[in-house]
């Protein structure tokens, strides 16, 4: 089973983004969870979002897991949640960052030794430049389609063009920009 933990703020599109990689992966025949867990739920509160994919059906429902994939979209939540909690010795971490990747480490005590698996990239600046507001979900999922290898990147936009067909035709082609704009810019 691979498990996703999202670390979000109220209104950066976390469960939106959640469920949409949910969305996708279902139509592959996967079995697919996607929640969140936050409290007041006002724009900017800390929460986060999950996914769980299995190919059997999956019957735990908790919201505690050992995540395979750490997603932080506020870069200030990299300095005040415990993002390694319940970590495997494979998690790895893509995190939202205006700061060069060394920097970052050398900030946070709990990413040293982990080098390997820290993935940076600045899906605010993405978002805000793509689609003209800081929502960072769909950078978070380009980038994760770059690190997991999970789906061909085409194949992934033509996918969330379908998730998102409500949203007006020029959102979704800010989106299609931005995801493959994190994709790209991931390291």
């Amino acid at each position: 089973m691979l498990e996703i933990r999202w670390h979000s703020r109220a209104g950066q599109g976390a469960v939106t983004g959640a469920k949409g990689l949910g969305s996708v992966v279902a139509e592959t025949g996967k079995e697919v969870q996607a929640f969140a867990f936050y409290g007041s739920a006002k724009r900017g509160a800390s929460m986060t979002a999950y996914n769980r994919i299995d190919d059997k059906k999956i019957i735990n429902h908790e919201k505690y897991m050992v995540p395979d994939y750490v997603f932080i979209l506020d870069p200030g939540l990299a300095f005040t949640d415990d993002f390694t909690a319940n970590e495997k010795p494979e998690t790895k971490y893509i995190i939202t960052t205006h700061l060069q990747k060394d920097e970052l480490i050398n900030l946070i005590p709990a990413l040293q030794g982990r080098e390997d698996r820290v993935f940076i990239l600045d899906c605010l600046k993405i978002s805000q430049e793509t689609i003209g507001r800081p929502i960072p979900n769909t950078p978070m999922l380009g980038a994760f389609m770059k690190i997991s290898g999970m789906f061909e990147l085409e194949y992934f936009k033509d996918a969330m063009k379908a998730v998102l067909k409500k949203l007006p035709q020029k959102v979704i082609d800010a989106n299609m920009i931005a995801i493959e704009r994190a994709f790209n810019e991931v390291n």
